[in-house]
């Protein structure tokens, strides 16, 4: 390189969907916090609840304690007896939960059964919770919100990651209990999906924009299309012939993940942002500005994990659980 000249570090738009993602696109991380809103404590019943590689269970536990999802509590300096609890951060990860369930009982659990069924203790109503506007109280849908960017908004220097195959990599999403959240996941579980997914939110529909946005190989933004057309969350039509090219259009499952991104956005904003969130969101039905929130289909209250009760509708013993339990128990 030649003296006085900088080499150019590609740049992304700040998002608080990215930062939440780097959290759940590892298909262990996720589990193990899953687990915890069962009520897993104990190194042991997540080795056994989840048949995870002792090393690998141990590398999870110790980053999401970095990442402050967890605390360990140590009962003395004697006993090997530790707890690995949520913290208020990894609490508030319980409602994007919801939202990803929402959309696997909608859209992916026709040959296996909706999993759960959901009490909310505060009413007593079985619920099926939505994604809500924290002003008015009513569902939110992508084309009755409006966006513009907020305090903290403006571009970031693109963080380099492994160009793993994803092949391998779904399946792991569904180790131990059936989950439909699980299921959302093997479908769009990885950074680059959800990135390509949030991009298509923003308008962008064809290569060319979205790997500018993004700063993406195009090896693996073809890639990810293809998996994504093929699940089902994006049309494929073509603008162009001699070249064909094409454009990619989000289906009306791919419309509904809309819920799920901006709850990620919102923990994204609480817990990642210091107050200065990138984006700002007007609902267009009441025109005012929101915060998602998760709510009761019945009372349209928020809710949380310590007000939900579940139903299994699988064998619940093999997972150390019963047909019916609290969420968390403290």
């Amino acid at each position: 390189m030649q003296a006085g000249k900088q080499q150019s570090v590609p740049r992304e738009r700040k998002c608080s969907v990215a930062r939440t993602v780097i959290i759940l696109s590892d298909a262990w991380t996720f589990l193990v916090i899953r687990e915890a809103f069962f009520g897993a404590r104990r190194f042991e019943e997540f080795r056994t609840m989840l048949e995870i590689p002792r090393a690998t269970l141990s590398d999870r536990l110790q980053r999401l304690v970095a990442e402050g999802i967890f605390r360990r509590i140590e009962y003395s300096e004697t006993s090997s007896w530790v707890d690995y609890k949520l913290t208020r951060m990894g609490m508030d990860l319980y409602p994007t939960f919801m939202s990803l369930m929402q959309f696997g009982d909608n859209w992916l659990s026709e040959k296996q059964g909706v999993p759960i069924q959901l009490i909310h203790t505060k009413c007593g109503g079985v619920t099926k919770p939505f994604v809500g506007c924290s002003h008015c109280r009513e569902k939110v849908v992508a084309r009755r919100v409006s966006f513009r960017d907020g305090p903290g908004a403006g571009t970031v220097a693109i963080e380099p990651m492994k160009r793993s195959r994803r092949s391998s990599d779904d399946n792991q999403f569904n180790r131990g209990r059936p989950s439909s959240v699980s299921r959302a996941l093997q479908v769009i579980g990885d950074r680059w999906s959800f990135l390509v997914i949030r991009e298509a939110f923003f308008g962008a529909r064809r290569f060319d924009r979205l790997q500018s946005e993004l700063g993406i190989a195009p090896n693996i933004l073809s890639d990810r299309l293809s998996r994504l057309v093929d699940r089902g969350i994006f049309m494929k039509r073509m603008y162009q012939s001699g070249p064909d090219r094409f454009e990619y259009l989000l289906t009306p499952m791919g419309f509904d993940l809309y819920g799920p991104l901006i709850m990620m956005m919102a923990w994204g904003d609480k817990w990642r942002t210091t107050g200065k969130p990138p984006l700002l969101l007007t609902h267009l039905d009441c025109n005012h500005d929101f915060t998602p929130e998760v709510l009761c289909s019945e009372c349209r209250e928020p809710i949380s994990a310590h007000s939900m009760q579940y139903r299994m509708r699988y064998n619940a013993d093999r997972f150390g659980g019963k047909k019916s339990s609290r969420a968390i128990v403290d």
